[in-house]
């Protein structure tokens, strides 16, 4: 059950960042007696694995904390972070100090399924929420719910390795967290399209307006210009008239000086 307990807990902190467990893992199965891998993983314990996590490790948190480039990250991560929580399952589930489990010794196979659903299911519900945090926070909150998530990796990869009873505890809490923040996600999401359409259907309504506004302001104008242009044509016409007579006096009035 331990046994069991621990690589449940270190796999699923491989599903938020998959080297911190990975990371931890090879140096206490290193330098410390708590964890002693089995013999077909003692590899994990090798500088040459302890030095590509720490590498890893560094650029999972810079990319991670990035808006935008964290979703990339996750989708590159959906392959690696459940092998490595199979991996992590089989090797200290397997591990004689933690707990003396023959079930898991003799069946590596069936350990690294079961860690790498663990992991999976924990990467799901970690790139499931993350949308909904950069959502609610215009993606301020990116860097912070990394920083949480890793905090949140270690702490769970310690206990899992000292205190292993209490994973079923952090289990609940991630599970009742992860579910909160999702759904208040959605929530404000649902009325923000609500706001937003709102907002759209009132700019339509008033643009609407002031066309019909603009079209009864031409039809009241149009009588008066057509009254305009027409007493201009008539003034135009008289004047031809003028001209054409010799002036405003007339050939009669002309004649009559005569």
């Amino acid at each position: 059950m331990l046994a069991a307990l621990t690589g449940a807990g270190l796999s699923a902190a491989a599903g938020l960042n998959a080297f911190i467990p990975l990371l931890i893992v090879g140096i206490f199965a290193r330098f410390t007696e708590f964890i002693e891998l089995p013999d077909h993983l003692l590899w994990l314990q090798s500088w040459p694995a302890i030095l590509i996590s720490a590498a890893f490790l560094v650029v999972e948190l810079v990319l991670d904390k990035i808006p935008g480039v964290d979703h990339v990250n996750d989708l590159i991560q959906t392959l690696i972070r459940p092998v490595v929580g199979g991996v992590i399952f089989a090797a200290t589930a397997a591990a004689t100090v933690v707990d003396d489990s023959n079930f898991w010794q003799q069946n590596p196979l069936i350990a690294g399924i079961v860690g790498a659903i663990v992991a999976l299911a924990m990467h799901v519900s970690k790139a499931a929420s993350r949308p909904a945090v950069n959502a609610t926070t215009g993606g301020t909150g990116a860097p912070l719910a990394s920083f949480a998530e890793d905090a949140i990796a270690v702490g769970l990869s310690l206990i899992a390795i000292f205190i292993p009873i209490l994973v079923i505890v952090v289990f609940i809490f991630l599970g009742i967290t992860v579910y909160r923040i999702v759904t208040t996600g959605r929530r404000r999401r649902r009325h923000r399209e609500l706001r937003q359409a709102e907002e759209r259907l009132e700019r339509e309504a008033q643009e609407a307006e002031g066309g019909m506004v603009a079209w009864w302001r031409s039809k009241w104008r149009e009588p008066g210009r057509i009254a305009r242009h027409r007493a201009g044509a008539d003034g135009d016409a008289v004047a031809e008239a003028e001209d054409a007579a010799g002036g405003p006096e007339g050939p009669s009035a002309q004649s009559a000086e005569r």
